[in-house]
């Protein structure tokens, strides 16, 4: 694996990348780079988009709103992360935006919002939520940027599941008191991990998912964790067993 370089600006950007191509950036990325970090022709910083890897780019042109940036070379190739969809209840505003940077510094590679029963925040800004997937890769040297997947009802997800990715579904009612042991049981796949609302899944909710074979019940302990924390919780025991976070 490449060295990651965290102290050079990094900017996700929608376009294929290659050597000495020419980037024109958006307004909004434009004002950045030139009104923000007030960065002038000849400046270096790294672009990615989530296929091509990392690259190193130039500064070329800036004429008003209009910026152009000239593609160098590769700095790291594309990286494929662990195989992992989280599916999450939806919260309110800023702790959804925590959520969903934390998710993708976790390396999930799809976002999932699922409406259940007891769902307060059912409302979902998907492209704040991708928003907030673009700034924490850039911040954190991400390469693989997670798909956000428009909500859905939890019975409509699991009526359509595709049974090769194990679900390994967390609640605070589940008895195991081993979750690593669980895990390491597991043979190696595509996963899912998901997290229910602040209320929990209803009782229903709860027979239906426990009685599914793809289906992994997991306890995260003794506490009662928020949604928010639960999430960092499961994503970084399910990376430690089965994730890229072992060395093979």
């Amino acid at each position: 694996m490449a060295i990651r370089d965290l102290t050079s600006e990094r900017l996700f950007v929608d376009n294929d990348l290659a050597a000495a191509k020419l980037l024109e950036l958006e307004p909004p990325q434009a004002h950045y780079l030139t009104g923000v970090l007030r960065l002038r022709p000849g400046a270096k910083l790294l672009v990615f988009n989530g296929r091509d890897g990392e690259w190193v780019a130039t500064l070329a042109e800036t004429h008003k709103r209009r910026v152009t940036l000239q593609v160098e070379e590769q700095t790291r190739p594309q990286e494929s992360g662990p195989d992992i969809d989280y599916l999450f209840a939806p919260l309110k505003r800023s702790r959804l935006d925590y959520m969903v940077q934390k998710a993708t510094e976790m390396g999930a590679a799809r976002l999932r919002p699922v409406i259940t029963e007891r769902t307060v925040a059912e409302r979902v800004n998907s492209e704040r939520m991708r928003a907030n997937v673009i700034e924490a890769a850039e911040q954190c040297g991400i390469l693989q940027v997670p798909a956000v997947e428009p909500p859905a009802k939890l019975d409509d997800v699991l009526d359509d599941w595709d049974e090769a990715r194990r679900l390994i579904y967390c609640d605070e009612h589940e008895q195991l008191s081993d979750p690593i042991g669980a895990l390491e049981k597991l043979s190696a796949g595509p996963l899912a991990v998901l997290i229910g609302p602040e209320g929990g899944f209803s009782p229903r909710e709860r027979q239906r998912l426990v009685g599914k074979p793809y289906v992994v019940p997991l306890s995260l302990g003794p506490r009662i964790m928020r949604a928010d924390t639960a999430a960092v919780a499961a994503l970084a025991i399910v990376n430690a067993v089965l994730g890229d976070w072992r060395r093979r």
